[in-house]
């Protein structure tokens, strides 16, 4: 069977692979975006049982279900970083495969979960906190805390906001997660 390699045809099978890749980066764009949609929500963080007692923690906190403004932070409004979609894109791949993996390695029941608190700055962000929480100093607001926010917003501070809301996000964790995984405390 002879071959065609008349300018024609090149230019027919340049055009069909122009158009397959365009469709397949289209639909990989949409795909991509419906998978990070679909991660983003609590549902699918506490398809691992061992997010269970931190949902139940959450939907008792203010950022859950328990707010007088009926407002829900999902889990990754506060354990990713929002300050742009390429650093929101690959610590959200990073964690999740470090936490797939981590279900495989890890004992549930022996970590030490409340101890795991105490390296909060990792995987809670300014950004985050920042992203719906923009007047740090509102009326009202008890002086010690205004004085605070000023220091941290002059940069006068070495902390981050989970430095001094450490419980923020979830409501009484210590028990729930002692209670669920049958820990002493």
């Amino acid at each position: 069977m002879a071959q065609n390699n008349s300018p024609r045809s090149k230019h027919h099978i340049l055009v069909v692979g122009f158009m397959a890749g365009f469709i397949l980066a289209i639909g990989a764009t949409l795909a991509s975006g419906y998978m990070i949609a679909a991660t983003n929500k609590d549902s699918f963080c506490v398809s691992c049982h061992v997010m269970k007692p931190f949902r139940t923690t959450w939907t008792k906190s203010k950022h859950g279900r328990s707010n007088p403004k009926g407002l829900t932070a999902q889990c990754t409004d506060c354990h990713l970083p929002h300050d742009n979609l390429i650093t929101y894109v690959t610590t959200k791949a990073y964690t999740g495969a470090r936490d797939i993996v981590n279900n495989f390695i890890i004992d549930p029941f022996e970590y030490d979960w409340i101890g795991r608190t105490e390296a909060r700055r990792e995987f809670t962000y300014d950004a985050s906190c920042r992203s719906c929480h923009q007047n740090l100093t509102p009326q009202g607001m008890r002086t010690a805390g205004l004085l605070a926010h000023r220091q941290y917003l002059l940069g006068d501070l070495d902390k981050r906001c989970v430095d001094c809301h450490q419980h923020v996000g979830h409501k009484d964790l210590k028990t729930e997660v002692h209670s669920y995984f049958g820990q002493k405390q």
